[in-house]
């Protein structure tokens, strides 16, 4: 079911997805401050955080699958709180977690969910073929899936939300766990998605998965919305490039981002048992790099790697949070606390 996409006042398509104020609390915990987004149609629009900062909360809002606090979320101009039912029948919803039973072959699962969605005749066996040899899964279609792999659970899961060709869909760290190849194969999914006119809502802690995939992002840290735009944008906030350097006795790592702090606004960002410095090189990066290396060699810190390369979705997030946002980062607060909030 596909609905009608209607221009909005000032001339230009309406968000797919627009959320206003969501709160959610479970206990004492606050999972969301209040967050606003706007996610226009036919794009990826990417929500980008650490485990614990509220990314599937928010999917599981959006899916009709748990209730807000406070605050409004509409899909294609329907009320998710008012109307879930009627949500229910333009989205599609990939979790963390393959969500197919075992006893069941490949085929017996996607012909289940196309009647779990009342289609009709012999719909859902023509559904269930279809995206069967669109996901490569045709050969083992009538193998039980306890028999695939993870990365074959993984694209059937994904089948298995869009069956009903969903308008919108939600895919909440679809490559968690997959090998390199299975993760590549399914980004090729995703883009040929769009290209046929879905919207889809990525969370993912991979900041490469983000740079590939999304149109547009929001990094989302401890339930609050700390920064939105594309990833260029986002990027061009640590200014044009970066210095990054690496000590070769990690013990001084800290003397050493001490020594190099008055020569950047923001703070500098240490991985501590790398022995790694990360800081902003706005202006002058050669000038910078230079002083680098004299301040260091003048208290005989040894360095054995010093380079200026372009800032990534990592170095944005630890300007503003003082920690890493990869799933195996291991980035520590700076001496000063970090880049504000």
């Amino acid at each position: 079911m596909q609905p009608d996409t209607q221009p909005d006042t000032r001339g230009r398509e309406a968000p797919a997805i627009v959320v206003r104020g969501l709160t959610k609390s479970y206990g004492d915990t606050i999972a969301l401050r209040g967050i606003d987004l706007e996610v226009p149609p036919g794009t990826v629009y990417g929500l980008l955080g650490p485990n614990g900062a509220g990314k599937t909360t928010a999917v599981r809002i959006l899916a009709t699958l748990l209730k807000p606090d406070e605050g409004s979320a509409h899909i294609h101009g329907i009320d998710v709180l008012a109307k879930p039912d009627m949500v229910r029948q333009i989205i599609g919803l990939a979790g963390q977690f393959a969500a197919v039973d075992e006893l069941l072959t490949g085929r017996e699962n996607l012909e289940l969910v196309g009647r779990l969605y009342h289609l009709g005749g012999n719909e859902p066996r023509r559904r269930a073929q279809d995206l069967l040899e669109r996901f490569e899964l045709a050969e083992a279609a009538d193998r039980t899936v306890r028999t695939y792999s993870g990365g074959m659970r993984r694209r059937l899961d994904l089948a298995a939300s869009l069956v009903n060709r969903p308008a919108v869909l939600f895919l909440d760290e679809p490559t968690t766990g997959l090998d390199p190849r299975s993760r590549l194969g399914l980004w090729d999914i995703i883009n040929d998605l769009v290209r046929e006119g879905a919207t889809l809502l990525l969370t993912t802690q991979y900041l490469e998965e983000a740079d590939r995939l999304c149109q547009r992002v929001a990094v989302i840290d401890e339930g609050s919305v700390i920064a939105e735009g594309t990833t260029d944008e986002l990027k061009d906030r640590m200014g044009g490039s970066v210095l990054e350097l690496r000590v070769a006795d990690s013990s001084r790592v800290r003397r050493a981002a001490q020594l190099l702090e008055p020569l950047s606004d923001a703070a500098p960002q240490v991985t501590e048992d790398l022995g790694l410095i990360t800081l902003p090189a706005e202006e002058n990066a050669m000038g910078l790099l230079a002083e680098v290396a004299r301040r260091l060699d003048d208290q005989g810190i040894e360095v054995v790697d010093l380079a200026i390369r372009r800032p990534t979705l990592d170095d944005v997030f630890l300007s503003m949070t003082g920690r890493g946002i990869s799933p195996d980062a291991k980035q520590t607060p700076s001496p000063n606390g970090g880049g504000a909030r």
